[in-house]
C-alpha cells in the first residue's frame, strides 16, 4: 500500500496554469514585441495636431535703430520669430520683472537663435540714446545675436505700440497709450512674416505658454 501511494505520488503530472503556457510560447513573444514597437507609431500618427496661432494683425513696416547705432526693423527681422518686448530703461517695478523674464526667454531659445530673436523696443527715445540702450543690454547680459534694444522716432514708435501691436489691457481691451500697453504686463510674438499671433502676460503659465508658440511657429514653417 505505501509502495503504491508512494509511485502514486511521484507519478503526478501537474498542468501547466494558463501564464505560464503564454510565456512558454514563442508567439507570445512576438506578439508583444510587435505591439511594444507598433503602438508609439500609431499612436503618434493619430494625434492631434495643435491648432494653427491666430493672426491677429499684420504689423506695419518700420525701420528703427538699435544700442549699436544701427538701422533696425522689419527687414531685419523678416524670417524670424520674434518677442517683442514695450519698456523704457528707467522704469522699474514692471519693468524689472519684465526684464528678468526675458532673460530667461534668451536663455531658453539659445538654440535657435539662427531662428528667433527678441526685441525690447523703448516707448521713451528722448532718454533711452542708443549709449543708454547699449548700456542696459550690457547690465542684463543681453547676447546681441538674439536679443536687440531699439529705439526710433517718438511719433513712429507710438504709431507702432498702440495701433500696430494692439495689445490688450488686463481688463480685455485695446490699449491706448504706450504707457497701458507697459502696465498691461504683457509680451506680444511676431511671427516670420510680422504677423502678431498672441499676447503673454508676464507670468510663469504665460512664459511658458509663449516658449511653446514659439516653438510651433518655428517647427511649422520648418515643415513647410
Amino acid at each position: 500500500m505505501e509502495a503504491t501511494a508512494t509511485a502514486t505520488t511521484t507519478g503526478h503530472v501537474r498542468n501547466s496554469t494558463f501564464v505560464e503556457k503564454m510565456v512558454l510560447n514563442k508567439w507570445f513573444w512576438i506578439c508583444a514585441s510587435v505591439f511594444l514597437f507598433a503602438y508609439p507609431l500609431l499612436k503618434s500618427i493619430g494625434r492631434r495636431l495643435p491648432n494653427e496661432l491666430p493672426v491677429i494683425t499684420t504689423l506695419p513696416y518700420y525701420s528703427f535703430f538699435d544700442e549699436t547705432g544701427r538701422t533696425f526693423g522689419s527687414s531685419e527681422l523678416k524670417g524670424k520669430v520674434y518677442l517683442l518686448h514695450v519698456m523704457s530703461s528707467d522704469c522699474s517695478g514692471i519693468c524689472d520683472l519684465s526684464f528678468k523674464e526675458v532673460q530667461r526667454v534668451q536663455h531658453r531659445i539659445r538654440g535657435v537663435v539662427d531662428r528667433a530673436a527678441i526685441v525690447s523696443l523703448t516707448v521713451k527715445p528722448d532718454v533711452d540714446t542708443p549709449a543708454v540702450l547699449y548700456a542696459k543690454a550690457r547690465e542684463l547680459k543681453a547676447n546681441p545675436n538674439v536679443w536687440r534694444f531699439v529705439s526710433g522716432p517718438a511719433s513712429e514708435i507710438q504709431a507702432l505700440v498702440v495701433n500696430g501691436l494692439k495689445v490688450p489691457t488686463q481688463l480685455g481691451k485695446r490699449t491706448t497709450t504706450v504707457e497701458e500697453v507697459i502696465l498691461s504686463n504683457h509680451l506680444v510674438l511676431v511671427d516670420q512674416e510680422g504677423r502678431v499671433r498672441g499676447y503673454y502676460p508676464i507670468v510663469k503659465d504665460g512664459i511658458n505658454k509663449l516658449m511653446i508658440d514659439i516653438g510651433l511657429l518655428i517647427n511649422r514653417k520648418s515643415k513647410s
